[in-house]
């Protein structure tokens, strides 16, 4: 019984802490942006799977991951990614695209576009190592899942804010927006890479 307790606590804990972290964040703006463009299930998938795995990093190889691949190298794929969705979506908002035409999108391609995104972009992030710092003082696997449920939850808010809010908007419009989010996105990437450097 002392051993269940111990371990939701560990649980609640990491999610409270995460969730709270991870509010506002990148990963919940990536997250908003897909969602009003592309079907929300596989962005959901996407982004928990790349929670999932984040973590389980962070769980099991702690702070070593982080420095094996310095953080400038790390913010500068970020903002290249970032830069390319960025400039992808102001293209797009040039054209006249049809709503079948965004509904036929593959559901594996927002999944995967997802999942690289947040993978990339939250590497070596505060969240990341608040993971590491929580599992080395807790139970690793209480702490995993309280931390991917956290995020998987802030990705789903971020999603549900892009199928309310940013689908009223015209199509054009959704993909200037969009593409200037990522860009500013990849600006300050570019930024911490800068400092890093």
């Amino acid at each position: 019984m002392t051993e269940t307790l111990a371990w939701l606590s560990a649980s609640l804990t990491s999610y409270l802490l995460i969730f709270a972290a991870e509010i506002g964040d990148k990963s919940q703006l990536v997250c908003m942006v897909l969602a009003a463009r592309h079907r929300p299930l596989p962005i959901i998938l996407g982004a928990a799977a790349a929670f999932a795995l984040l973590n389980a990093l962070a769980v099991m190889f702690g702070m070593g991951i982080a420095s094996l691949i310095p953080e400038f190298y790390i913010s500068l794929i970020v903002a290249v990614l970032f830069a390319a969705f960025g400039i992808h979506a102001l293209r797009a908002g040039g054209e006249d695209e049809g709503e079948e035409e965004l509904a036929e999108k593959s559901g594996r391609s927002v999944f995967l576009t997802t999942f690289l995104l947040i993978s990339v972009a939250e590497f070596g992030d505060k969240t990341q190592i608040a993971v590491v710092a929580l599992s080395s003082t807790s139970i690793p696997l209480a702490v995993w899942v309280g931390a991917t449920l956290a995020l998987a939850s802030t990705s789903a808010l971020g999603v549900w804010a892009g199928r309310t809010i940013l689908q009223k908007m015209p199509l054009k419009l959704l993909h200037q927006i969009s593409g200037v989010l990522f860009l500013l996105l990849a600006a300050y990437a570019a930024y911490t890479a800068y400092q890093a450097w």
